[in-house]
């Protein structure tokens, strides 16, 4: 390590240090061997090994257990303005390279530790930027770089008129940071006064709540999923549930279903899908439900209603710990199991699940025991993942969360 960097050092155990070899960008607080008392919290500081070996820098998280976030592991690394700059515009042009050139105008341009950025999601709808910082170094610093996203933005040719922040997440809770919403002050730039905004994506129009839907206010990770499901669903009779604001229930409508019910059990959710519907010319053919999935499957079933031949489950994430993965298998196992008990033989099953602590192995072994309690087989149509605008980053399976499965129920 040079000896005039000018960063405090934050020694490491080498548990730490394999981590950080094999790719993983966090330093754990129990991994910590020494820290400076002086350095301040969300400093950039270097990260050693305990024989004094430079490993990286990253950003000083003092209030959370992921204590250090790497930045680079290039000591020639010098963290100014160039440097956030080309992180975003290498970002950007990865979407532009993944995506199709329709799809860039709603995606994510900014996924964390994927994209070398931690701690920072970045979504665009349109001409509006949703931005979420959930590590205390990149809230620190969000006044220097959202200035400098809207210039690798906008020297591209992007139209983008505003950025707004949706840092209501409860993650923030672990970095010590407090809650709030609302649009970024842009130097010389008036904020829009409408927080909802219109979208198409697969052809398939929506209205977005940014200020108060889920998360950045829609989930943009489903995108080509969505499009597998339209390609299903034509002459279907399809059961969307967790419709949320009706993503797969619009796309299989569009795709040419004979009649599409869409559940949530938001009142609120349900009735932006209603909206969604209209604006898409598309409710003559859907009908709109609220309830309680794991209520009405069951339901259905007893009362014997054979009117879907494919059955859509898009839940949310049931487990966000390790810890409560046992209880999230049994919700997966049991509405998954309920839907093919639902399904004619010969009926389509679309599953998923969007939390990385259910892994695929262990996903797979509740479909499957699902599947020999209700009696059937499953014939695997697609296996797929989240869109490639939320890269996997190797190395980091945290990136890697989303899995989702087309079956033939046979």
């Amino acid at each position: 390590m040079k000896a005039t960097r000018p960063y405090p050092i934050v020694t490491i155990t080498r548990k730490g240090q394999r981590s950080i070899e094999s790719g993983h960008p966090w330093v754990y607080a129990g991994e910590v061997l020494s820290c400076p008392e002086s350095a301040e919290n969300g400093c950039v500081v270097d990260v050693c090994s305990d024989k004094g070996a430079w490993l990286g820098a990253g950003l000083l998280s003092r209030e959370s257990l992921i204590r250090v976030r790497l930045l680079s592991r290039n000591p020639n690394d010098s963290f100014d303005d160039n440097f956030w700059l080309r992180r975003f515009q290498y970002a950007w042009a990865y979407r532009k390279t993944v995506l199709d050139a329709a799809d860039l105008l709603c995606c994510r341009v900014v996924f964390g530790e994927a994209d070398g950025l931690p701690g920072l999601t970045v979504d665009r709808f349109g001409d509006i930027l949703v931005a979420q910082t959930l590590s205390f170094g990149m809230e620190q610093r969000k006044a220097r770089l959202f200035p400098l996203l809207l210039k690798a933005l906008r020297e591209d040719g992007q139209d983008i008129r505003a950025i707004y922040e949706r840092n209501d997440e409860a993650l923030r809770n672990k970095e010590g940071l407090e809650h709030s919403k609302g649009f970024f002050s842009l130097p010389g730039e008036a904020a829009p006064i409408k927080t909802i905004t219109q979208i198409t994506e697969n052809g398939v129009k929506y209205a977005v709540d940014f200020e108060n839907g889920q998360k950045t206010g829609f989930f943009l990770d489903q995108k080509y999923n969505r499009r597998a499901v339209a390609r299903l669903a034509k002459g279907k009779r399809v059961l969307d549930c967790f419709t949320h604001t009706g993503s797969f229930a619009l796309n299989a409508a569009l795709g040419g279903a004979e009649k599409v019910t869409a559940v949530d059990v938001s009142e609120s959710a349900v009735e932006m899908a209603r909206r969604n519907a209209v604006l898409n010319s598309l409710e003559s053919r859907m009908e709109f439900l609220c309830a309680d999935v794991f209520d009405l499957l069951p339901k259905l079933v007893e009362e014997k209603r054979w009117e879907w031949d494919f059955i859509i489950l898009d839940p949310p994430a049931f487990t966000k710990s390790r810890r409560t993965a046992d209880q999230a298998a049994k919700g997966y196992k049991e509405i998954n199991y309920r839907a093919m008990k639902l399904l004619p033989r010969g009926g389509y099953l679309a599953t998923c699940s969007c939390s990385h602590f259910m892994e695929t192995h262990r996903f797979q072994g509740v479909i499957a025991a699902a599947a020999r309690d209700a009696g059937v087989q499953l014939k695997q149509i697609e296996e797929r993942q989240q869109a490639p605008d939320h890269p996997i980053l190797w190395g980091v399976p945290e990136t890697d969360y989303l899995k989702f499965f087309i079956f033939q129920v046979v």
